[in-house]
């Protein structure tokens, strides 16, 4: 009978515990898990285009760009409307926007500063123990206290009159 309680005890405590790897949040832990390729990794290329001259297309160098090669930075300079050749300098247009923005200095180093300091968050805010021996995500914990009840502040924006795009709706409480 004794060997019976121990064993159902084994038992439930291996159960508790793959309970608690369980709760996995996929998009926080974005890593290859398989022998399969990284989807991540894939870039497909540009479609073939006919030139119009064939006799101006430059010549095949090994190592050189490709005009069907990716260039996913100045793609998306495109989309968001900007001109990929302005060499990365400030355009004319924007000077004035920019020189608001800096009105009260610049830190250079401003990503650097975050991100010690965040890392510096991180570890001391980096789970209990069994957290930390079983790899159990903490982020959304400890960055808690942080977020932003999206429903309260849409009612206070409303409440006061301006008018505002709406937020996801309310959890459903179980």
């Amino acid at each position: 009978m004794r060997a019976g309680r121990g064993a159902f005890a084994v038992a439930g405590l291996a159960l508790l515990m793959l309970g608690a790897c369980s709760d996995d949040d996929s998009l926080m832990n974005i890593r290859a898990t398989g022998n399969g390729p990284d989807e991540f990794g894939i870039q497909p290329v540009k479609p073939l285009q006919m030139p119009e001259n064939l006799a101006a297309l430059p010549t095949p160098t090994l190592g050189a760009s490709n005009r069907t090669d990716p260039t996913p930075t100045a793609d998306a300079i495109i989309a968001l409307g900007g001109n990929p050749s302005a060499g990365g300098g400030i355009p004319a247009g924007d000077a004035t926007l920019v020189s608001q923005a800096g009105r009260f200095g610049v830190e250079g180093n401003v990503r650097q500063v975050l991100a010690t300091e965040d890392y510096a968050f991180r570890q001391r805010n980096d789970g209990r123990l069994l957290e930390r021996a079983f790899n159990v995500n903490v982020y959304y914990k400890a960055y808690r206290p942080m977020s932003l009840d999206q429903q309260a502040e849409l009612a206070r924006w409303r409440s006061v009159g301006v008018r505002n795009v709406s937020a996801p709706p309310p959890p459903v409480e179980e």
